[in-house]
C-alpha cells in the first residue's frame, strides 16, 4: 500500500507545483497589464480598439488631400454648410465620420457617430446632438483616455492656439485651442451652440477615473472644401 499512498503524495505535490505556477504566471502578467496601462494605455483593449479603427478607416475610404487647397470664402462656406447637411442625415450610428487630427500630441483617429459604449471602442465619438464640421455652430467629439487606443490620453497637453484638424469626405476643418476647462460629468453645456463655430473635445479625468471631465475647446479658423 506503501507505493500508492506515495504516488498520491506525488501527484499532489505536483499539482500544488502547477496550480503556483499559474498563480505566479497570473501574477506576473497582472502587473505587466497594470504597468502597460500606467505607461501607455490598457494593451488588451488597445488591440481590439486598433482593430475597429482599421474597420473604421476602411470604411471611410480615402480622404481627398486639402492641405494646400485655398480657404473657403461666401459662396464656398454656402456650399460646405449645404453638404455637411446632406451628410449629417445620412449618418448612423456606428458610422465614420470624419479623421481627427492632433498635430501637436501627434494623434491621429477616425471619429465614429455615436457616444454609446460600443461606439466608443471604436474610436473618438461625435455626440449626435451636435453638428458635423461646417455645419454651424459646436461640434462635440468624446474619447478614451486609457481604453480602446485612448486617443485623448494626452488631451491635457493642449495648449492655447494649438491646431485640430477635422477632415471629412467634403472638407477640411482646422480649429485652434482657446482653453481647456475642468467640469464635472454632467455639465452638458460644454456641447452647446455658442456665437461661434467651435469644436469640444471631452475625455474622463483624472486619468484612470471619471470623476470629472477634461474638455478641450478649440474655435474654427479655417475651412477648405473638396471639389465634386
Amino acid at each position: 500500500m506503501a507505493a500508492p499512498v506515495r504516488s498520491r503524495r506525488s501527484a499532489g505535490r505536483a499539482v500544488a507545483r502547477f496550480a503556483a505556477a499559474v498563480m505566479a504566471t497570473t501574477g506576473v502578467l497582472l502587473i505587466a497589464d497594470a504597468a502597460l496601462t500606467l505607461a501607455w494605455q490598457e494593451p488588451v483593449s488597445a488591440l481590439l480598439g486598433a482593430r475597429e479603427q482599421d474597420a473604421l478607416a476602411e470604411r471611410l475610404g480615402p480622404l481627398p488631400d486639402l492641405e494646400r487647397a485655398p480657404p473657403c470664402r461666401t459662396a464656398c462656406d454656402d456650399e460646405l454648410k449645404r453638404r455637411a447637411g446632406r451628410f449629417a442625415k445620412r449618418l448612423g450610428t456606428g458610422d465614420p465620420v470624419g479623421r481627427l487630427s492632433l498635430p501637436t500630441l501627434d494623434r491621429t483617429a477616425v471619429v465614429t457617430q455615436g457616444t454609446d459604449t460600443a461606439s466608443l471602442r471604436k474610436g473618438p465619438g461625435h455626440y449626435p446632438g451636435t453638428g458635423v464640421p461646417g455645419q454651424r455652430g459646436t461640434v462635440a467629439i468624446a474619447g478614451h483616455r486609457t481604453t480602446y487606443g485612448a486617443p485623448f490620453r494626452s488631451i491635457d497637453d493642449l495648449r492655447r492656439g494649438d491646431p485640430i484638424v477635422m477632415q471629412t469626405p467634403y472638407g477640411r476643418f482646422t480649429y485652434r485651442v482657446v482653453r481647456t476647462r475642468i467640469v464635472s460629468p454632467d455639465a452638458l453645456w460644454v456641447t452647446r451652440d455658442v456665437g461661434y463655430d467651435r469644436i469640444v473635445l471631452t475625455a474622463c479625468h483624472p486619468l484612470y477615473s471619471a470623476a470629472e471631465r477634461i474638455v478641450a475647446f478649440a474655435r474654427l479658423t479655417r475651412e477648405q472644401t473638396a471639389a465634386r
